[in-house]
């Protein structure tokens, strides 16, 4: 995929990541993430969006330095993060900081999730004293409508989740990140408080122009929080854009299944047919032509054997790319 923003702080450059599946000389080899291209825009929210199994999670862990990609690289304010050491490392960790699915395997159950934020202010020398920490601290439990007296020498257990995973984005916030990488951070969280979590992230961008990457399978919340969105299958972005462009007029025959999924609140229109599940196939990854192309309706000889190009498709917002062999035929 070419740039979605002419101005990035995050440059995902033609990544690829290999997983060997089964034994050493007779396993399979697994493309969790293929040759992904894209930009993570200053001040934006940008949703990675798509089923379970699709290479979300798997970009995301690479874009932290938790996995080293197979190919490709990732460029971070033009520094390639494969290569950091030292002081480029540090100011890395300090500026990009995660957000994980389930908060309470973020905090060690048998220590204080103080100590945590307390630590983070003290590792990476934003204060220079336990008391300049525990103001700082207090500052970025303050963004989440939370108070260090809420907070001080309690454990994991005596929080709820919403008020758990709000501790774990103060936590983040302590270092004064420029870029958050957002995985599933409202999934595990009950419907009442997940309003209130992803006001918070929106708060986060206007407030502190801060970027953000949020990886979720959730359309309506993507919808809501963001300005672009990459719509992933089988490790591949298929369709990416303007969120308002991609949500509302899909046409990666993927993106529009994904949107079909939705459900509607009209009792007339209950689902009746019987549902297959596709699974987690090897197979459907290993697929030398569009990745989509063994469930999709449209697909002809072409799309099963040879990769379909990036198509520019017409955007007044800006970019908009889908990669699609019938899209580029017909010149959607």
């Amino acid at each position: 995929m070419k740039e979605l923003t002419d101005s990035a702080i995050l440059k995902i450059d033609n990544i690829t990541k290999i997983f060997k599946l089964g034994g050493l000389f007779f396993g399979s080899e697994l493309a969790a993430v293929d040759h992904v291209s894209l930009d993570v825009g200053r001040e934006k929210v940008l949703s990675l969006v798509g089923e379970s199994g699709s290479g979300k999670t798997t970009l995301s862990r690479i874009i932290l330095g938790m996995i080293e990609p197979t190919s490709g690289r990732i460029l971070y304010e033009d520094l390639d993060i494969t290569k950091l050491k030292g002081r480029e490392l540090r100011r890395f960790r300090k500026e990009v900081q995660p957000i994980f699915q389930n908060p309470f395997e973020t905090f060690n159950p048998f220590k204080k999730v103080d100590r945590y934020l307390l630590g983070s202010a003290l590792s990476f020398e934003i204060a220079g004293s336990k008391s300049e920490a525990k103001k700082r601290v207090s500052e970025s439990l303050d963004i989440v409508d939370l108070s260090y007296n809420v907070v001080e020498d309690k454990y994991p257990h005596e929080f709820s989740g919403g008020e758990l995973q709000r501790v774990s984005i103060a936590r983040a916030l302590v270092t004064n990140p420029r870029l958050l990488i957002a995985d599933e951070p409202v999934s595990m969280i009950d419907a009442s408080t997940r309003m209130s979590i992803l006001n918070i992230l929106m708060g986060l961008k206007r407030k502190f122009d801060m970027s953000i990457v949020y990886i979720t399978h959730d359309l309506d919340t993507a919808y809501y929080v963001s300005d672009q969105i990459a719509v992933m299958c089988r490790g591949c972005v298929v369709e990416c854009g303007d969120v308002e462009d991609v949500l509302t007029n899909p046409v990666h025959p993927y993106s529009q299944m994904l949107l079909k999924c939705l459900p509607e609140p009209d009792p007339e229109k209950r689902w009746k047919d019987q549902i297959e599940l596709a699974g987690l196939e090897v197979k459907e990854y290993e697929t030398a032509g569009c990745k989509f192309s063994k469930r999709c309706p449209s697909a002809d000889k072409k799309c099963l054997e040879n990769r379909p190009p990036d198509t520019e498709l017409e955007s007044k917002s800006g970019y908009r790319f889908v990669k699609c062999w019938k899209c580029a035929r017909e010149g959607v």
